[in-house]
């Protein structure tokens, strides 16, 4: 474990191998142990930055109520770790919005987007969810949630067969700071990225598991359709998490776009 302490800030980052940077960001139910599967293949061509946004691992907790408070706050890491302008950045689900907020509004602060399962914003009837898990959390603690959280991000199928990663990803779920969760539920059920997206002049891939319930590929490919010049690939077998569900394709997929 590092932390940065440095502006303020009291943020958990690992950086490892050579090449252009890379930064990687969490989803809402991970942080950033999941892209263990994928760090050997990524360090041989990109130094990688990893870090655990606030509340996440042994990142210290800090009130931000909108994602793009989130990506404020994840350019003021990049400028603390002096990160150059042409790192790229990979987002997955909860990170996804981030990295779409960041090149919104860091646009100049950054080089290639890659946001794997995301969409523009949530259909009503999909925002519910998030402010019951807020609510939840807010009465009961992380325990509350962790059975229904795991089962929106991973097809059943996968869960069955794999239930070595299912309990690792509650344990780690299990020690996040329930109001940064709160919090970040909250901002996924108010977040409308709209007609935002057309600020948006980084080079851009969408990426999106072909078995993905929490954001379908029919929103995802919208997302990518509303960002000038981006592309859209699909992942077949996966649902929400790439990293673990199909690590060798997410990797050429960064290494080749």
């Amino acid at each position: 474990m590092a932390l940065l302490e440095k502006s303020g800030l009291s943020v958990e980052v690992l950086q490892s191998g050579k090449g252009p940077d890379l930064l990687l960001l969490h989803s809402l139910l991970t942080e950033m142990t999941v892209f263990a599967r994928v760090l050997p293949a990524l360090e041989a061509n990109f130094r990688v930055t990893r870090i655990n946004l606030p509340g996440f691992g042994a990142s210290a907790p800090v009130v931000l109520e909108t994602v793009a408070a989130h990506a404020d706050h994840v350019a003021r890491i990049m400028d603390a770790l002096a990160l150059p302008g042409t790192t790229g950045v990979f987002g997955n689900g909860f990170g996804a919005f981030v990295a779409l907020e960041l090149a919104v509004r860091h646009g100049g602060r950054m080089g290639r987007l890659v946001a794997a399962d995301a969409l523009a914003s949530f259909p009503e009837p999909a925002r519910a969810p998030f402010r019951g898990m807020a609510e939840r959390v807010r009465q009961g603690g992380m325990a509350a949630v962790l059975e229904t959280a795991i089962g929106r991000m991973f097809p059943p199928e996968f869960a069955a067969a794999h239930p070595e990663i299912i309990e690792e990803r509650k344990r780690g779920l299990a020690a996040v700071d329930p109001q940064c969760f709160a919090r970040a539920c909250l901002a996924l059920a108010a977040l409308d990225l709209g007609d935002r997206l057309g600020a948006i002049r980084n080079s851009a891939l969408v990426l999106c598991g072909a078995l993905d319930q929490t954001t379908p590929p029919a929103l995802a490919r919208e997302l990518a359709a509303r960002i000038a010049g981006a592309r859209y690939e699909e992942i077949p077998g996966s649902g929400h998490c790439p990293m673990l569900e199909q690590p060798e394709r997410l990797v050429q997929l960064l290494t080749n776009c």
